[in-house]
């Protein structure tokens, strides 16, 4: 129940690379028959990625992460821009990745409210602020799952002439992106691909430098080998989670519901956080009241559920979440159940049955 942070690999996907390491291990730059196979292989990948993301083949790139392809989006972003400023505008609650590049910059972080959500009237007066390079806003929060306004966000930015950067992790492959963004990055093994592929796109007209010393510096790309297999497999993959995905949204988010009815009428003092109504599919986020974390996290994980706790994209630290104090909700003892393909009704039926005696054990236990 942590597919937040990585689903397991969609059968497609293993098909698919096992496939490719037979017949895509050649340098596909070669021009020998083994090279130009592997070569068709990439070029297939990038059609149906492209494809499936509304974009050319030639904006597209990919990396050996979503987090090194969000970190090049922002640092390439802000090295193009140079001549307009400084600035980076991004939300409180984007991925610690995109936070640590925007401390290279002169960066002006905008609030969200109790729900999760930007506040709009504070990102159109910032990217409308002197000296702005580039905007930067997650599409859906990674830790309570609340879906961001791109829309209206990429509108404030066009009309001050502010690029935007969208970190679209936990949205690629389960719900759409908006239109409006001028760089976008994800992660397969968020969707069921693979670890260790990650995609940006850049798209045409936007300035682009790399920030790290290359032959071209103006075409994002990866250093060194691409994991050609791994693409094939998270191309593979998202194009069968696609089309999976209306279906697979309607399944996992009425399990959501339930957990969501269920956990507030069964555990005493918890809070359920993020939007109730615009928010990803697949995703839950409670806080209980005088609750360790950790301890939750290891009782879950003793009856077989592997959740998350603490700030889900700051290694395994437990610190509390910058996401859920952004918001000034609750940001101890919280619980993130995150939902795939293969979760059953019967799981969430025995997590929901477990949970609240947990809670009280653990409570008792901290003489409360």
């Amino acid at each position: 129940m942590d597919a937040a942070s990585a689903a397991p690999l969609h059968p497609v996907a293993r098909e698919a690379l096992l496939a490719a390491l037979a017949d895509g291990w050649a340098d596909p730059d070669r021009l020998y028959a083994a090279g130009r196979r592997a070569q068709q292989l990439r070029e297939a990948a990038s059609a149906v990625v492209a494809e499936i993301l509304r974009v050319r083949t030639d904006e597209l790139s990919f990396w050996p992460s979503g987090a090194a392809a969000a970190q090049a989006a922002v640092l390439g972003g802000l090295a193009g821009r140079k001549r307009a400023g400084r600035g980076l505008v991004h939300s409180a609650i984007e991925h610690s990745t995109v936070l640590h590049a925007a401390g290279t910059a002169e960066a002006r972080e905008v609030g969200v409210d109790r729900l999760g959500r930007l506040d709009l009237d504070d990102w159109s007066a910032a990217v409308a602020g002197p000296g702005v390079a580039l905007a930067a806003l997650i599409s859906a929060s990674h830790e309570v799952g609340t879906i961001q306004p791109v829309a209206a966000a990429a509108d404030y930015c066009a009309e001050f002439g502010v690029p935007l950067f969208v970190d679209a992790a936990q949205s690629v492959g389960r719900v759409p992106v908006p239109p409006g963004w001028s760089l976008l990055s994800a992660s397969a093994h968020k969707w069921g691909g693979p670890p260790g592929v990650g995609l940006l796109v850049v798209r045409k007209g936007v300035r682009w430098i790399s920030p790290s010393p290359q032959d071209d510096l103006y075409r994002p790309r990866a250093q060194g080998a691409a994991d050609l297999p791994g693409i094939v497999a998270a191309a593979a993959s998202l194009r069968a989670v696609t089309a999976e995905a209306e279906a697979e949204a309607a399944r996992l988010g009425a399990l959501v519901d339930r957990v969501r009815e269920r956990v507030a009428a069964t555990v005493e003092d918890v809070e359920i956080v993020g939007d109730p109504v615009d928010r990803l599919p697949h995703l839950v986020t409670f806080s209980c009241l005088y609750v360790d974390g950790e301890a939750l996290l290891h009782a879950l994980d003793r009856h077989g559920f592997a959740v998350s706790s603490g700030s889900s994209c700051t290694s395994s630290t437990l610190r509390p979440s910058h996401v859920l104090e952004a918001m000034g909700v609750l940001s101890h003892g919280n619980v993130r159940v995150s939902l795939h393909r293969g979760t059953s009704e019967a799981e969430v039926e025995r997590f929901l049955a477990v949970l609240p005696g947990l809670v009280a054990e653990i409570r008792k236990e901290a003489g409360l």
